[in-house]
């Protein structure tokens, strides 16, 4: 479904330039659950928007669905795009539209209209649970519902693939899981795709079947979180933080 051939993102030029994502090769599967671990800087976040080419690799190939999408110009991306659903950490909802109107929105950036459009918004307002907020503003939604307005937003493209960029973050325990338990029901009925980045080890051990650790820009990891078994030392050190932290727990860095 995606494949990553040595793709590398740099920043910047000459002495100025900073390595975001050193060369990476990731293929991953139709339905797989991936999940992109790693602390702040890492190279998480600019992997995830290379997939979609809302950034153009430095070097590399990158394939959606078997098509190399690296060199596309814009107007041939968006068609890929309506493929591709993508959710943020702070929701990204229009102040001045209501639920309803956000998620038409989506649809009709990819112009699409009419009726047609109108269904598909209401039937993924139903499936987040939010077909009685229809007519609500960002203003009278919670965190969770906003999050959930974003993912429908999402949804109404029926996408093969999801990006999920920190979805979780912003928000409480709670509701986090909630929105965890909404992501991975949607997945199992969908068969979706998706690719999600978090610093948070329990979203990984949850949502994904395997899990990509990223280190100052590189892979250092590929677990497997139905039988983890990881070798990194940052790999160990998450894991370690499922656990509880205690004042023996090794930060990864001070064995490097």
């Amino acid at each position: 479904m995606i494949e990553l051939k040595q793709v590398a993102k740099t920043f910047g030029k000459g002495d100025k330039s900073v390595h975001a994502l050193h060369p990476v090769d990731l293929t991953i599967q139709q339905g797989e659950v991936v999940g992109l671990l790693g602390f702040s800087g890492a190279g998480k976040s600019t992997l995830l928007r290379l997939i979609n080419r809302l950034e153009s690799p430095s070097g590399g190939r990158i394939l959606v669905e078997g098509q190399d999408i690296t060199h596309w110009p814009e107007s041939n991306l968006r068609q890929v795009r309506q493929r591709i659903g993508m959710i943020f950490q702070q929701f990204n909802l229009l102040s001045s539209r209501t639920a309803l109107q956000n998620v038409l929105f989506g649809i009709q950036v990819s112009g699409r209209s009419g009726s047609d459009a109108t269904e598909k918004a209401l039937k993924a307002l139903h499936l987040v649970g939010l077909a009685d907020k229809t007519m609500a503003y960002p203003s009278q939604l919670s965190g969770g519902q906003k999050q959930r307005v974003a993912i429908a937003r999402a949804l109404a493209m029926e996408p093969g693939i999801l990006l999920c960029d920190e979805a979780t973050s912003a928000l409480d325990p709670h509701t986090a899981l909630s929105i965890l338990r909404l992501l991975k029901s949607l997945q199992r009925e969908r068969g979706m795709t998706m690719v999600v980045v978090t610093h948070d080890i329990k979203v990984a051990s949850y949502l994904c079947d395997r899990a990509i650790v990223l280190e100052k820009g590189r892979v250092v990891d590929n677990i497997d979180m139905h039988a983890p078994e990881p070798q990194s030392l940052l790999g160990k050190f998450f894991f370690e933080t499922a656990k509880g932290w205690t004042d023996e727990t090794v930060l990864p860095e001070e064995e490097a």
